[in-house]
């Protein structure tokens, strides 16, 4: 096939649109055409309020001419993860952790024969989805099954984004396996792909019976307790059921770690048994909301109801050496209740696929490095994480009541009415300060005007900050190999972002998947 680039076509485009556009570039008639399909689209609004899409298309002809020629080959690649089922009677590899990483491993694991036991200490994600629901309404907290644990990770509560800076064989594979599971299939060509919160609960299901089916094993509700470990080497685990309290020892001499960046317990089992690990800089703040009016006007010229409800990623280097930058923006989404212990405020974004919410939403984040730690200790981040956390339940009077304060409070001291939030429970009116290292709150407060630069209306006086947001990423990192990628312990592999080599679905999906193939074929090699 051949590349055909740059098509320009208005918003809301239809299929004949697009199929006229490739007949006047290519100067040929509609029974030339063997096949096409769109590799890439992407909205300019460089010239707003001209808006319009730039696409590119891979096109094959039936009968070519001098200009289709001289156009660039191109492969378009469909393929998703490989099943190879290898010659393996080795004791069956554990997966501990059911996010974007643990899924993946655990299905590459499951198509090369392997029969994969994955401990999960949440739930599944239909009855994880009733516990959050209780939780955003009442203020009930399963501390095992929430926002951070359970079916599909953090990323099943979130926007669905696939955003990486990566661009490989991993990502494309792994775009198609979720695309292979249900996802929209213009996560494909999409410049900035996502997939919803509602539709990764149907994907999440849809892997998890693929896994089932090939003699893999899913266990819900079950904690890891304890990795015995002889010689240096993996030889079992216990794990506890956490509704019946019976404890299971299961042997393994390959247990891979997808714990995610919250697993708190199993980070401090991990020291204990004498794991290598690393101090890592992380970041800190809070949840700005906003009005998804204004960030379509700003970014477009124009309210467009043709077009996606506009998104934005801004960033601002700091004479103090401290970046400020904004993360998971969210259009059209909700702020959500992300606490995963008892007496903590932790703050996330979420959207669904149709990103329709009145409202817009991102972190807006201080980079927080081991220097800021206050100690040596590797867990130390975390504890300097828990500290601020118990700092913001407290401001706003528990139940899980968010502390938040109007940017108007927050940078002028002027009482202005809020716009309409969407956080549940509740949020309390105060001074978020008292919530936030002063370095945090004097860089986001430095940094807002700057901000307000970029994207007219950013920080109007009516928008709100909502705390506290600390956990975008894993303030530690296992250290592992180059070679195997495995850990000081023979067997032990950790991977995504409770690893700290990876932050978000897409990342964290791709780590999973390059560390079970290369365990793969360590086993083929034996």
């Amino acid at each position: 096939m051949k590349l055909l680039e740059g098509l320009r076509l208005s918003p809301k485009y239809s299929i004949q649109d697009l199929e006229q556009a490739i007949l006047e570039k290519l100067k040929v008639k509609v029974s030339d055409i063997d096949t096409y399909e769109i590799v890439k689209e992407s909205i300019d609004a460089r010239k707003k309020p001209n808006i319009f899409y730039n696409i590119n298309v891979a096109v094959k002809l039936k009968k070519t001419n001098a200009y289709y020629n001289k156009l660039k080959d191109i492969v378009v690649n469909h393929d998703g993860i490989e099943s190879e089922e290898i010659n393996y009677s080795g004791k069956r590899p554990v997966v501990v952790g059911f996010g974007p990483a643990g899924m993946f491993v655990a299905l590459k694991f499951a198509r090369s024969g392997m029969r994969p036991i994955v401990i999960e200490q949440g739930d599944d994600v239909d009855t994880r989805r009733r516990k959050v629901d209780e939780f955003w309404s009442k203020g009930k907290l399963d501390v095992y099954s929430n926002v951070h644990f359970g079916e599909g990770g953090a990323g099943t509560f979130s926007d669905g984004k696939l955003n990486s800076n990566i661009s490989n064989n991993y990502c494309k594979c792994v775009t198609n396996e979720l695309i292979n599971h249900g996802a929209p299939s213009e996560i494909f060509y999409r410049s900035k792909p996502h997939i919803g919160t509602d539709n990764l609960r149907h994907v999440v299901k849809n892997i998890r019976e693929e896994i089932l089916s090939l003699g893999g094993e899913v266990r819900f509700g079950n904690k890891l307790m304890d990795i015995n470990i002889v010689n240096d080497g993996v030889q079992s685990i216990v794990i506890n059921n956490i509704y019946t309290s019976q404890e299971e020892q299961i042997e393994c001499d390959t247990l891979v770690l997808a714990i995610g960046h919250s697993a708190k317990p199993i980070f401090r089992l991990l020291q204990h048994k004498g794991v290598n690990m690393e101090q890592k800089p992380f970041a800190m703040g809070v949840r700005i909301e906003q009005l998804q009016e204004d960030i379509n006007i700003s970014q477009y010229g124009k309210e467009d109801c043709r077009l996606p409800a506009a998104d934005y990623k801004l960033a601002e280097h700091l004479e103090s050496g401290r970046s400020v930058f904004t993360f998971c923006m969210c259009p059209g989404g909700e702020v959500v209740a992300s606490s995963s212990e008892e007496g903590t405020i932790v703050t996330n974004g979420m959207s669904y696929y149709s990103r329709d919410g009145r409202n817009a939403n991102s972190a807006i984040l201080v980079n927080v490095d081991p220097q800021d730690f206050g100690s040596s200790d590797v867990l130390a981040g975390f504890e300097l994480q828990s500290e601020y956390e118990r700092r913001a339940y407290s401001l706003g009077g528990g139940n899980y009541v968010a502390p938040a304060e109007t940017i108007g409070s927050f940078l002028h001291n002027r009482e202005v009415k809020a716009i309409t939030h969407s956080y549940r429970p509740d949020i309390k009116l105060c001074n978020i300060r008292e919530c936030l290292p002063q370095f945090v709150a004097d860089s986001i407060k430095e940094a807002l005007p700057k901000f307000n630069k970029k994207i007219k209306n950013f920080a109007r006086d009516e928008n709100l900050l909502i705390a506290i947001e600390s956990r975008s990423s894993c303030p530690v990192r296992i250290i592992r190999d180059s070679v195997k990628y495995m850990t000081n312990i023979t067997g032990l592999y950790a991977v995504g972002e409770g690893a700290g080599y990876a932050g978000g679905i897409m990342s964290s999906a791709q780590d999973g998947l390059k560390i079970a193939e290369k365990i793969v074929e360590n086993y083929k090699q034996k």
